[in-house]
């Protein structure tokens, strides 16, 4: 089973697939995916919510069209695509966390990600999944409380690392995962439910850091 990924040196040292898989083509380019007409799958690692990425993906079909689109839903891309969390430093963990509307194409896609060790987690079809929705409410919890002087981001971190066993602390994992994705999460999470919306605080360092 060939498999061709679009990703970078973070998703593939993340990713970490033995060297004897033969049959895993990394790119890094997305036209470069077209050049594999004769490949069983696809996964963008790179994924970006434009027509014209979700153009070229479509072309790609009926194949398994895998996207790491954490924040947007396969109602807002498209629904025959099969979306995972793959935001940095998750790709390290063995289970995935997916969601897809064809029921018929999960055992494949299964199989197809036990050749990169990993195991899937089927979801519904939602902003955020369950990780990186709790991870960004941790970190924008973790801004509320810097931001009324509570503490500081050095402290903030040791204390939840201490406390909780997590491998980084909120303010760690916010640069580790990007700050422009968390609060693209937060925004969107927030139309539902206001308890989402971002810290004033984190705002102001997204903008900052873009």
């Amino acid at each position: 089973m060939q498999i061709i990924i679009l990703g970078d040196e973070g998703t593939k040292q993340e990713l970490n697939i033995p060297a004897i898989q033969q049959d895993i083509i990394w790119v890094n380019d997305a036209q470069q995916l077209l050049q594999y007409s004769r490949a069983d799958a696809y996964i963008d690692l790179l994924f970006d919510n434009t027509p014209e990425r979700i153009s070229l993906l479509q072309s790609l079909l009926p194949k398994p069209v895998i996207i790491n689109s954490v924040i947007y839903t396969l109602t807002e891309t498209n629904p025959s695509f099969i979306r995972i969390n793959a935001w940095p430093t998750f790709l390290r963990a063995n289970i995935i966390e997916a969601s897809a509307f064809d029921e018929s194409i999960k055992k494949h896609i299964e199989h197809l990600f036990q050749q990169l060790n990993k195991q899937m987690e089927w979801l519904r079809d939602e902003p955020g999944f369950i990780t990186p929705r709790i991870i960004s409410m941790i970190i924008n919890e973790a801004y509320f409380t810097l931001s009324e002087g509570v503490s500081t981001k050095e402290e903030i971190d040791i204390a939840m690392k201490l406390g909780t066993n997590y491998p980084y602390g909120p303010f760690e994992w916010s640069e580790k995962i990007g700050l422009q994705n968390i609060v693209a999460l937060l925004n969107q999470l927030s139309n539902v439910q206001k308890r989402y919306k971002p810290c004033l605080l984190l705002l102001q360092e997204a903008s900052m850091s873009s």
